[in-house]
């Protein structure tokens, strides 16, 4: 009797603490080459070069649904502008994948996740930092474009 009163004494002293330590646990940081191996990695690079192909039906599938109700809801005229601008801002898979292995930092929070892809230029004018960010939402194994 005593070996059951004591364990319910543990379990219910034990049981809030586990659970308040994964409620509080630290963001994960992935840099570089590693963030590839990742769902949202793998999204980011697919969904920057279907962009560059303009095939921007299928990136926009890469996006949470309320992303792509967004999406659906602009104006024609504003979606045609928007596309015309990011497929001039688009990479190629290939040079995404170099950029993130060279300057990207991926944050794991939970169920949400922010990618920030740091490049730098040098040219005749001197050098220069880009910085691209895209935020995530993690569903299980699957990982959504939030923004």
């Amino acid at each position: 009797m005593k070996h059951r009163r004591l364990s319910a004494v543990l379990l219910s002293t034990l049981l809030p603490l586990a659970f308040a330590g994964a409620a509080v646990a630290a963001p994960t940081e992935i840099k570089g080459a590693a963030i590839l191996d990742h769902p949202c990695g793998k999204v980011a690079v697919k969904q920057m070069g279907l962009t560059h192909e303009g095939k921007f039906d299928e990136a926009n599938k890469l996006s949470t649904p309320e992303m792509q109700a967004q999406w659906k809801s602009m104006p024609a005229k504003d979606r045609t502008m928007m596309t015309g601008m990011m497929k001039d801002m688009s990479e190629t898979e290939a040079q995404y994948t170099a950029d993130i292995k060279a300057g990207g930092v991926l944050v794991v929070d939970g169920t949400n996740a922010t990618l920030t892809v740091q490049k730098k230029t040098k040219d005749a004018n001197g050098s220069s930092t880009s910085t691209m960010e895209q935020k995530f939402k993690l569903d299980g194994g699957a990982c959504l474009i939030t923004h």
